[in-house]
């Protein structure tokens, strides 16, 4: 609402501006602004330390800063928020290690709206305002950032405007009256199709057009036309009124097109009072419209400083404009004759859509090539009017902007280019190409972050555990992505929640929601800190120094959330070590754009080849804009290798072609298809060997093809490899099975380094101790089990504060393992006897243990559980203790006293070990299966974290000989106990398989230093 205690007021605050070195070029392909406003404040700077001259150090890696760790998307009911309670809850996520939030307004799962109190409490009141500042001020004391979204909701809206406003978002609609040939019509224009959204009042008319109808471009949905004979009527209209006579040949069809207001208001409002409208996000009075707001009616003074303090992020949801026809804008006619040099009234035909669907059709080529050039004027405007706009706006304040820039059909590559942070989700990106893209836009900019809005799955409100999160997240962050925005923390009560407090999205349409509210208000919240530390070691390395991918794709059509991967690449590169990413036209532009010894864009990816196909979003057509093949002829021309897959001799330009341009095309293509480094391929299974042809191998190679994937980022002191054993997309079948395979990765820092092993659960970095190596490349064995992680660094001895850096290594042994201890070079083994290992020296050590017990699995357990209940109101738990011995460990579903059950249980048991135990012994404790979260200790002492997706501890030090005391703690989501408490919402949920399953063994073994 509005609040006439703000004063209105606008403008910028003070604030120091740097001077970004911006091409010409660039600033006109990606909408740059001027040096000065295009200033960005050093998001992601912190998270950098390795980039500079300084090393890492343990700690680096161990206890990463704030700036890095995961992100909670923070839903609030509007401003009906206590500031007392926004600063407990900024308590909450610091004292579980997480890194920030951001504000968002969401109530989905609030039925009566009116409860909400818009007129005094809506978003953007006093009492709003004052939540953020209690937020912003807490979150300065504990070191954390936070984020404001836009408007309420999303899209982002502002309240006060009418659907009628030139700010509002706009719809272009038609109406159409077939006519055989010679007949006459008399009459009104004819109306629009759609009746206008509930608010708009005012249509106006755009055009009146006839066609004749050319069945031989039809399609099931299109009626077909010919387009010479698309003739325009509109000065014909009197009064609203139309007199035409069709001509006597063929059928033919009235068309009349109408520009009105959409009407759409954000998701599940009202929020505000007055109500919020979605604004135009392609034209400059529709981000004015938010700017102006948040200048004149939310930015105090003492807000101001604390934003600019802070240095948070605004954010922007994915731009799902809804309309009955086509996005629209009042410009749209002049931006796109100003940048095809033609109108585009006559095209309009083969653009107009009616509830998404197109509606007619001129033969096949036109058409695709109408639909590119409409498409990229709404892609230009976006990224100008509203992308930059936004970005430029914000960076006055202090602030950066984050934003999924998808949902639209425009090129949400460059778009990623000119944000400060772009951002994905895991909900709508089944393929990881989709971050790959952004990734392509981010790293040609030179950008550090890539945002994910992660672990939203529908139906799964709290029956959601953070081992699908992190099997989800896995291949997410070998794509590209490194910084985690978690789908979300809730705020603690609203009108109508019920216990265990407000969750934003559930119920939804009266079931369980979107997942998941995470918080105290859940048990797994007890072990939250393992789960945020091990994010935060992912976001460390994977935001450190530089990132490095082995080939880029040129996409003619820059869209991403499509699922849409890259021929060979996606399917048969990637399994064998190949990385890549997506480039569009406008980042050939950027100042990275730029070929040196054999690399584009050398100081940033350093990409080792370029490869172009065919436009996937086109029917595959080899296209290529004339102005985008001299680039690559000049980037070919300076030494990148270059694999065309198509027939590229024969290429058509993506848009209408100007007289002589498809020549002029092929003629540059003939040129660039001419040189040595540049090869052409007419089967996709070719392309792998066209790129050895040309001298191009991955920096990471995989003795068999997995499903490992990898992501490779560069410091000034190591090259750090991300290894995850994941999914290529959330849709994949079968189930990713576990693998153990050798690796070998590539070293760009020298040849003086030796590898280390980085442990993202405990934080512990430790010299890998069996290995082989050649030049500047290492090989090592990698066994991972499915969604499960390891990080391997390539740098000097001593990196980490290893005192093992200078010793010798072995090559191989018979034993199991081969690890480096305090003692130093160590051999392990499940059994006694006597092992042969080679060292890197060339001798080879004989080694014998002593004789191993058998392996433990205890067969009878104590369980104690402290089973959660609703309290005395919404918010409030009670909790309930139900003690069981188990013969056999099952899950609670399955043990009658727990068959409802939810909390924290406590598993006991007590295994003996022999007399002849001794300081060569130990042992690892593997739990089997176990959901979700957990903590153990033996012997009333901690080992520390332990991998969620491999629950296997080595616990040797702290056994002994006699008897041991293991406890197992287990946490669980709510989901089963709410079948019972809330059945109108959650007893379609099936019962879960909660708890300790195992088996659970205590696997000893002998060890003993070389």
């Amino acid at each position: 609402m509005y609040d006439e205690s703000v004063p209105q007021r606008g403008g910028m605050s003070r604030r120091t501006v740097l001077t970004a070195a911006v091409t010409a070029g660039a600033a006109a392909a990606l909408g740059a602004a001027s040096p000065g406003a295009a200033a960005t404040p050093a998001a992601g700077a912190a998270a950098n330390p390795t980039a500079g001259g300084a090393g890492p150090t343990a700690d680096w890696f161990a206890a990463p800063a704030r700036s890095v760790r995961p992100k909670f998307r923070w839903w609030w009911p509007d401003g009906l928020v206590d500031p007392d309670e926004i600063a407990r809850e900024i308590d909450q996520i610091a004292d579980a290690g997480f890194g920030g939030a951001e504000i968002a307004a969401v109530h989905h799962s609030i039925k009566d709206k009116s409860l909400l109190d818009t007129a005094r409490h809506g978003w953007g009141s006093r009492p709003w305002r004052d939540g953020v500042e209690a937020a912003l001020r807490r979150a300065a004391r504990r070191g954390l950032t936070v984020d404001i979204t836009l408007g309420p909701s999303w899209p982002a809206a502002v309240p006060g405007l009418t659907p009628d406003d030139e700010a509002a978002t706009q719809e272009l609609v038609h109406g159409r009256v077939p006519l055989t040939g010679g007949a006459t019509y008399r009459g009104p224009v004819p109306p629009p199709a759609h009746k206008a959204a509930p608010g708009v009042t005012r249509e106006h008319l755009v055009a009146v057009q006839a066609a004749r109808v050319d069945t031989a471009h039809s399609t099931r949905k299109e009626t077909g036309l010919a387009p010479d004979s698309v003739r325009d009527l509109t000065g014909t209209v009197t009064d609203g009124t139309l007199t035409w006579t069709a001509p006597a040949e063929g059928d033919w069809v009235l068309i009349s097109y109408w520009r009105r207001g959409s009407g759409q208001q954000p998701e599940s409002g009202p929020h505000t009072a007055p109500a919020a409208y979605v604004v135009d996000h392609l034209g400059e009075a529709g981000t004015a419209a938010v700017t102006d707001f948040w200048d004149r009616h939310i930015l105090t003074d003492s807000l101001r400083r604390l934003l600019e303090a802070a240095g948070g992020a605004f954010f922007e949801d994915s731009v799902e404009l809804e309309t009955d026809g086509l996005v629209w804008t009042r410009r749209l006619p002049e931006e796109f004759e100003k940048r095809t040099g033609r109108p585009l009234l006559p095209h309009l035909p083969a653009v107009v859509l009616d509830n998404s669907n197109q509606v007619f059709a001129f033969d096949a080529q036109l058409t695709r090539q109408i639909r590119h050039d409409f498409w990229a004027t709404v892609s230009d405007l976006f990224n100008r009017h509203h992308v930059r706009a936004l970005r430029d706006w914000a960076h006055g304040l202090g602030m950066t902007l984050r934003a999924q820039p998808y949902g639209l059909q425009t090129d949400s590559i460059a778009s990623a280019a000119i944000l400060d942070i772009a951002e994905g989700e895991s909900l709508g990106f089944k393929n990881l190409d989709d971050y790959r893209c952004l990734a392509g836009g981010r790293d040609m900019a030179g950008h550090t972050v890539l945002s994910c809005e992660s672990g939203a799955y529908n139906g799964s409100a709290y029956s959601t555990t953070w081992d699908r999160v992190l099997r989800t997240m896995g291949g997410a962050y070998a794509a590209g992505v490194n910084q985690t925005v978690l789908h979300g923390f809730s705020y603690a009560k609203a009108p109508e929640s019920q216990w265990p407090g407000f969750a934003a999205f559930s119920p939804y349409n009266g079931t369980a929601g979107y997942s998941e509210s995470w918080g105290p208000r859940q048990p797994t919240w007890r072990h939250a800190e393992d789960v945020s530390g091990y994010l935060g070691r992912v976001h460390q390395v994977l935001q450190a120094g530089t990132v490095r991918a082995d080939v880029a794709v040129f996409r003619q059509t820059g869209y991403s959330a499509t699922g849409i991967g890259a021929s060979w690449f996606t399917s048969t590169g990637v399994p064998l070590g190949w990385t890549h990413q997506f480039l569009s036209g406008p980042l050939l532009d950027l100042p990275n754009a730029r070929v040196s010894g054999g690399r584009l864009a050398p100081d940033g990816p350093a990409y080792k080849a370029l490869f172009v196909e065919g436009d996937f979003f086109h029917g595959s057509t080899p296209t290529l804009a004339l102005a985008d093949a001299r680039k690559l002829l000049r980037f070919a021309e300076a030494g990148l290798p270059t694999v065309f897959l198509g027939a590229f001799d024969q290429a058509l330009t993506p848009g209408v072609p100007e007289p002589g341009e498809t020549e002029r095309l092929r003629d540059v293509l003939a040129r660039l298809l001419a040189l040595p480094n540049v090869a052409r391929v007419t089967d996709k299974t070719a392309v792998g060997d066209a790129l050895t042809s040309l001298g191009v191998t991955p920096d990471a190679r995989y003795s068999t093809p997995s499903t490992l994937l990898n992501a490779h980022r560069v410091t000034d002191q190591a090259d750090f490899y991300y290894l995850c054993n994941g999914k290529h997309a959330e849709t994949v079948k079968p189930p990713v099975a576990a693998i153990d395979h050798e690796v070998t990765l590539r070293c760009t820092r020298g040849r003086a380094f030796v590898p280390y092993l980085l442990d993202p659960w405990t934080g512990r970095a430790e010299r890998a101790a069996r290995y082989t190596r050649q030049g500047d490349e290492v090989t090592l064995r990698v066994a991972l089990r499915p969604g499960q992680t390891t990080i391997v660094a390539l740098g000097r001895p001593g990196l980490f504060g290893d005192r093992n850096g200078n010793r010798p290594h072995a090559v191989s042994s018979d034993a199991d393992e081969v690890l480096f201890t305090r003692g130093g070079l160590t051999v392990r083994a499940g059994a006694g006897g006597t092992y042969r290992t080679r060292l890197s020296q060339g001798r080879t050590v004989t080694t014998t243990l002593p004789s191993v017990p058998a392996a433990i699995e205890p067969d009878r357990w104590h369980l104690d559980v402290d089973d959660w209940f609703p309290g005395a109101d919404a918010t409030r738990t009670e909790t309930v203790r139900r003690s069981v011995v188990l013969d056999t460990l099952l899950p609670w579903s399955r043990i009658p006293e727990l068959a409802d059950s939810a909390g924290v249980g406590t598993y006991r048991t007590t295994v003996v070990l022999p007399d002849d135990w001794t300081s060569s012994h130990g042992a690892v404790l593997d739990l089997g299966q176990v959901s979700d979260t957990f903590r153990v200790t033996v012997n009333g002492r901690d080992p520390g974290p332990a991998d969620r997706l491999c629950p296997v501890i080595d616990v040797g030090p702290l056994l002994r000989r006699g008897e041991n005391t293991l406890e197992i703690e287990v946490a669980t989501p709510l989901v089963n106990r709410l079948r019972t408490t809330r059945p109108e919402v959650f007893g379609g949920v099936a019962r879960q398989d909660h708890g300790l399953v195992g088996p659970v063994r205590l696997v000893p073994y002998a060890q003993t230093t070389l």
